[in-house]
């Protein structure tokens, strides 16, 4: 009788797997999206601040200002 060969996953199988694995893990645990707590006004504020890195950032790569 001859044996059988043994069967090997690929890496592509593998990979597979795994992936297929970590997805069906977090699917459960997975939180649901949250509306917006932010007011109108709030989202129009500004946010943006020049610190002091930003203005050393600016002026090392020589953006005028």
């Amino acid at each position: 009788m001859k044996s059988q060969p043994k069967q090997r996953l690929g890496r592509r199988q593998l990979f597979a797997a795994i992936g297929g694995l970590a997805a069906a893990a977090a699917a459960p645990g997975a939180a649901p999206a949250l509306a917006d707590s932010e007011s109108p006004d709030e989202k129009k504020k500004p946010r943006y601040k020049e610190s002091e890195h930003i203005k050393n950032y600016y002026r090392v790569n020589r953006y005028p200002g």
